[in-house]
């Protein structure tokens, strides 16, 4: 059985990469369940898929200097913006899709921690729109 350790994996948001920030990235897919169980079902619950949604997770290593992380993400907040990830930075191709879509800045933590603790910050984003599996 195939077996993978990630590396060095590839995550960017609106066209930056933010790989050497990142410590974790999670993207994570779900369709909603709906219940369409009748009389007839005899007594087994029915499901069909409804609507999709997505979330991007990230662990990050914060930087405040110029042109860095923070300012990277600061004036996002708010916005509709593209993400890809992949589970390694190299080419994308069929050992190596990369996803793509759009997430929703809906939140950013400029400072967190506690006295001795690394400076990171831990965000997650929901998608808007299609996310779509590429291998070109």
């Amino acid at each position: 059985m195939p077996k993978m350790v990630l590396l060095a994996e590839y995550v960017a948001v609106n066209g930056v990469d933010l790989s050497a920030y990142a410590k974790k990235a999670e993207l994570t897919t779900k369709v909603e369940e709906k219940d369409v169980t009748t009389y007839g079902s005899q007594g087994w619950k029915e499901l069909l898929g409804g609507l999709k949604s997505g979330e991007l997770a990230l662990d990050l290593f914060q930087d405040v200097a110029a042109s860095a992380l923070d300012s990277i993400m600061w004036p996002l907040l708010g916005t509709v913006v593209t993400f890809e990830v992949r589970a390694s930075n190299a080419v994308v191709g069929t050992s190596n899709p990369k996803y793509t879509g759009s997430v929703l800045i809906n939140a950013w933590n400029p400072i967190s921690g506690s006295v001795g603790d690394e400076a990171s910050v831990g965000v997650s984003y929901p998608t808007s729109g299609a996310v779509t599996r590429g291998t070109t």
